[in-house]
């Protein structure tokens, strides 16, 4: 069949000729091949009909999310249309907005070019707006899959379906709150995706630079925190033309950077700023002519930003241009406060005894800067994740040309990937004598890399992001200060393999403001640093006093000499006294012309191989091996090579179990959780020891039987949180073990293991709950992690009993809700989906069950039994876990009554009662007509099944004239409506089978099913006249409408069978049924 659109208004003139207007849709059935004008006025495409007739189903040979978003957008149409006639412009204009959206994603879905993973990614913008619309209109909520799939009730089990209900509503809730924050400009990390996100990165654009210098500048630009006084991430360099402009003009309307890894704690920071130090690059002095030395870098001035509301997400508009004003160093601050602030630490310059931060923090604190206009112009966006995630989120923003400036220090989480391998130097302070002058020294201090042959290493050396590396840095020059403070950072960027050999090199030298004059001078000192100590690890952070050495020029570019001297004041006096060893210096040592000469620097590693600890002592250099070996799967290999070389030796199992649990206990840390596939990745594929599971089990073992030993409590409770992983290695090790020398090469020794590992957690938590709570919920919580595994070598059956035992071995009214929510865990296994096992655990945890929901005595622990039983249930609706009807008629004779009661006494405002409710039709509906007649059979006598029936229509009749659920959970009160209304078919057959006759007639019991019956036939879910055209089409579709209502109305003929009863009951229905149309 085809379906055609009318695309223009047509008036037949002839009775064999059809009236159109724009937008109806027209059925062609068959056509005539003969001249035809069908396609001047319709459009067509493809479809199937399903049920044809009068309520026959058109469906159009379409992705089922264009035909969703057709549907969606003309049903919007109507709404639309009355917000306009009503006046209501504001909900007009943004249903307008969101219907633009979806017409515009509509064309791009059917125009048939995106790729897979941008339709994937459009589908979920596509749901989450008709989603939200469809709240905020008041329509239906739609439930869908995790590919944003419509689902179908009928292939879908009850509890899903009601899972999915309130993950739908959450989310939609949660994003209509999001919109509220916008609206309202509150604190964008109280959003949801700022909730769940642990990396933030900000985003700067770099508009432009007014400076009246006249010289060229280099602009660095950071994030400060002006209460810690210090530096939070690298530089971004702007290296800016004497013209005005970019030195670079392919940079010009192009300076972007993202400065990365800010974690959740630094948006949290009380303050934070946005600083920018301006260099100047010429002369000593601005007036200086051309026999003036030039190329000097001079600090000029600073400008600061206070950027805490942006960080806190108080301000969030990327188009907006802020002005940050330019302070101006004062010849004063150039030579004595030098406005070049600590990114390491607070630093205090010798002599003015002043923090040079201070300078920093009072133009922070100015109310007002005498900026004249001069300034930057800045646009900012903090966004939510790392550098890869921000350039695929906000691509607009963000793309390969845009410089990355990464934090002083590792992010939250650490990423597998994430190789990072940078040293940071900071120029901190020195102390230089005048010697001959009679002047302090202008020094210059230039900076290199270098290894043990004396090689320079090229482009080494990084000032700031948004540039290549250099060979060489020269840092600024004070005029004529004895005791200069720089207090500027690089960043060192060499390969791990390198850094072993490599040493920085710091030469010292006089720079004159005459040019002549400098040409001739040379350096007068030279000052170096090892990267590695002799034992393998780095230079530590923090900050190094280092020797300065004077004498033959030649000697200090010779690094095979120098080399062999002590770099820092601290390896100066381990070497032994000054001048012990001069005759080794010759002509060049620490002269006593130089002795108060000094050089300082700072120092900070971030590098995921580098460490700056060392292997101790035997005993626990097992346990620090964690923190010297170059990666994480050498760690792990190490630490099994030990175990297995030193397998006569029990004292090296209990540290390699420990260092093995502080390992995985390490990697579960939320920083380093990335790792977990790296980990996974070795046990599966790396890890060979066949015997490592019978040395872990024996120390577990050891440790959960002497558990009661304070001084193991700590190790227990590590081992327990790290138990899912432990038994990974155990279950890995045990299938290597079989696969090289079979099952019966070690009898049963490997299984008598596990069940004398379950007797000791029996044993334990049979103890007083004072004496270990924390064990004892720690084994609850994380015992059932390890079944999914155990299972690949361990009899299913048996480990179904082995936890039956463990629960059993738990006091009564002891930890119930951590019992039961160990239970969920086990009904969430593998173990769970066998039909074996269920006949094990089953009639514990419905034993488990009824206890809680008949204790009076205690209040009974809702919400925990509520996800007990509704998990229960679901894993038994599913296909592919083997015969489930004796564990549905289990459940349906100890368990349904107790339900049924459980929500007959709870309040509807309980946020459980919805759970409860969904836990019953679930019942009801996997109880096929077996169930229903065994389950009347359970009555012992007549009054109980009466005490049942009017039970069962009473609590039907409240819960539909009273929903539970959210009235725009229609699928939902449909699939209850739907079950009740079988459930009550099924009890007619009992109501005319025990209860029909004269003799034994019971009034009340069917005046209450009729009464019943009237509130099934006036449910407002029939009123199909009261229900949008979309609506009305999807009830019709499902033809549950007319299902419904036929049904009820059959039954209800029944009362033509009870003429000795027409006084007492129909009188009081007639009115109200006859009212209602018949089918």
């Amino acid at each position: 069949i085809l379906e055609w659109t009318a695309i223009y208004n047509y008036e037949a003139v002839q009775d064999v000729e059809l009236s159109l207007q724009v937008g109806d849709t027209v059925h062609i059935l068959e056509m005539y091949e003969g001249k035809s004008q069908t396609t001047t006025f319709l459009y067509g495409k493809k479809a199937t009909v399903e049920d044809r007739g009068q309520h026959e189903t058109v469906i159009p040979s379409e992705l089922p999310l264009v035909q969703e978003l057709t549907s969606t957008l003309r049903e919007w149409a109507v709404i639309w249309h009355k917000l306009y006639v009503d006046n209501r412009m504001t909900q007009f204009r943004h249903l307008q907005q969101m219907t633009y959206c979806l017409i515009e994603w509509r064309s791009q879905i059917l125009s048939g070019t995106l790729p897979k993973d941008e339709l994937a990614e459009l589908k979920k913008k596509v749901t989450a707006k008709i989603d939200y619309g469809n709240r905020i209109l008041g329509l239906d909520l739609v439930v869908r899959d995790d590919n944003g799939n419509i689902l179908d009730p009928d292939e879908t089990s009850t509890i899903a379906l009601f899972k999915s209900h309130e993950m739908a509503s959450k989310r939609i809730d949660e994003r209509i709150q999001e919109e509220k924050s916008l609206q309202q400009n509150l604190d964008l990390r109280g959003q949801p995706v700022f909730n769940t996100t642990h990396t933030y990165s900000l985003y700067v654009n770099f508009k432009n630079f007014v400076c009246n210098i006249g010289e060229d500048a280099e602009l660095f630009m950071s994030l400060y925190d002006p209460d810690q006084s210090k530096l939070i991430s690298e530089n971004y360099l702007v290296r800016w033309g004497s013209n005005g402009m970019p030195k670079e003009i392919e940079k010009l309307n192009n300076l972007q950077v993202i400065f990365t890894d800010l974690s959740s704690l630094d948006v949290i920071r009380p303050k934070i700023s946005l600083v920018c130090q301006i260099v100047r690059v010429g002369h000593m002095e601005l007036k200086d002519g051309k026999k003036h030395t030039g190329g000097l870098r001079r600090p000029f001035g600073v400008a600061v930003m206070d950027i805490t509301d942006i960080i806190h997400g108080k301000v969030d508009d990327e188009e907006k241009q802020h002005f940050i004003p330019f302070q101006i160093a004062m010849e004063t601050y150039i030579r004595q406060r030098q406005l070049i602030m600590s990114p390491l630490m607070t630093s205090h310059v010798i002599g003015e005894n002043e923090p040079l931060t201070s300078v920093f923090n009072k133009v922070i604190a100015a109310k007002e800067v005498n900026h004249k206009g001069q300034g930057l112009w800045v646009s900012l966006k903090l966004l939510p994740g790392d550098l890869a995630q921000v350039q695929k989120d906000f691509s607009h923003l963000v793309d390969r040309s845009t410089a990355v400036a990464r934090k002083m220090g590792f992010p939250e989480i650490i990423l597998p990937g994430d190789v990072r391998n940078d040293i940071y130097i900071t120029l901190i302070q020195g102390e230089f004598d005048k010697g001959k002058k009679k002047t302090p020294k202008n020094v210059e201090v230039t900076m290199s890399v270098h290894d043990e042959d004396g090689n320079l290493l090229e482009k080494a050396i990084h000032p700031g992001a948004g540039y290549e590396g250099i060979s060489e840095y020269k840092s600024v020059v004070y005029y004529q200060v004895k005791q200069p403070c720089w207090y500027e950072t690089v960043k060192v960027s060499i390969a791990i393999e390198e850094v072993s050999r490599c040493h920085l090199r710091f030469t010292f030298r006089h720079r004159s403001s005459q040019e002549s004059r400098d040409k001739s001078e040379r350096a007068f000192g030279v000052a170096f640093v090892k990267l590695m100590n002799a034992d393998g690890t780095t230079l530590q952070d923090g900050k190094h006093n280092l020797v300065i050495y004077k004498g033959d020029n030649k000697k200090m570019e010779d690094a095979k000499f120098y080399l062999t001297l002590p770099g820092t004041k601290v390896e100066e006096e381990k070497d032994g006294p000054p001048g012990k060893n001069l005759h080794h210096l010759a002509n060049f040592t620490p002269t006593k012309d130089s002795t108060k000469d000094s050089f300082q620097i700072g120092t900070l590693i971030c590098s995921t191989k580098l460490t700056q600890n060392g292997r101790s002592g035997t005993s626990s250099g097992v346990s620090a091996m964690l923190c010297w070996e170059n990666c994480l799967l050498d760690t792990l290999d190490a630490l099994f090579n030990i175990m297995m070389e030193m397998s006569d030796n029990e004292t090296y199992d209990f540290l390699v179990f420990d260092a093995l649990v502080f390992i995985i206990s390490l990697i579960g840390d939320i920083k380093f959780q990335h790792f977990n596939p790296v980990l996974e990745t070795y046990i599966y594929k790396h890890f060979s020891t066949t015997l490592a599971y019978v040395k872990l089990t024996r120390v577990l073992n050891y440790y959960v039987r002497n558990a009661d030993d304070s001084s193991k409590t700590d190790l227990l409770f590590a081992a327990l949180k790290a138990l899912k992983y432990l038994f990974r290695f155990i279950v890995q090790s045990r299938v290597l073990y079989l696969r090289f020398y079979g099952k019966d090469e070690d009898g049963d020794e490997f299984n008598n293991a596990i069940r004398k590992l379950f007797f000791s957690f029996n044993v334990l938590m049979d103890r007083p709950l004072e004496e270990a709570v924390k064990i004892k919920g720690a084994a609850l919580k994380y015992l059932p992690t390890i079944i999914n595994d155990v299972k690949l070598v361990f009899d299913p059956v048996e480990l179904s009993i082995l936890f039956s035992k463990f629960i059993q071995s738990i006091p009564d009214n002891q930890l119930v809700r951590q019992k039961l929510s160990c239970m969920t865990k086990v009904v969430d296994s593998d173990l769970f989906k066998q039909s074996e096992c269920r006949d094990a655990l089953l009639p514990l945890l419905i034993d488990q069950l009824s206890g809680q929901l008949d204790d009076n005595s205690n209040k009974p622990d809702h919400e925990a039994c509520s996800q007990l039983l509704s998990n229960i249930l679901e894993v038994l609706d599913w296909k592919d876990v083997g015969p489930t009807a004796v564990h549905i008629q289990l459940i349906m004779e100890r368990l349904l009554r107790r339900i049924n009661r459980t929500v007959i006494g709870m309040s509807r405002q309980s946020l459980h009662i919805g759970s409860f409710v969904a836990c019953m039709t679930a019942i009801l509906r996997q109880m096929d007509d077996f169930h229903y007649n065994h389950y009347i059979s359970t009555f012992k006598t007549r009054q109980d099944i009466i005490d049942f029936l009017m039970e069962t229509f009473i609590m039907f009749k409240d819960l539909i004239g009273k929903n539970v659920y959210a009235n725009d959970w229609m699928v939902m009160n449909m699939m209850q409506s739907r079950v009740f209304l079988r459930a009550v078919n099924q009890f007619t057959t009992v109501l005319n089978r025990f209860f029909l006759d004269q003799a034994s007639f019971e009034l009340q019991l069917w005046n209450n099913y009729f009464h019943l019956a009237v509130a099934f036939l006036t449910h407002e879910s029939l009123q199909l006249e009261n229900f949008s055209q979309a609506k009305r089409n999807k009830i019709v579709k499902n033809g549950r409408s007319r299902q419904w209502s036929l049904h009820v109305w059959v039954e209800f003929k029944h009362v033509n069978g009870l003429a000795h009863f027409k006084t007492e009951i129909v009188s009081s229905l007639r009115s109200k049924i006859e009212g209602f149309p018949q089918p």
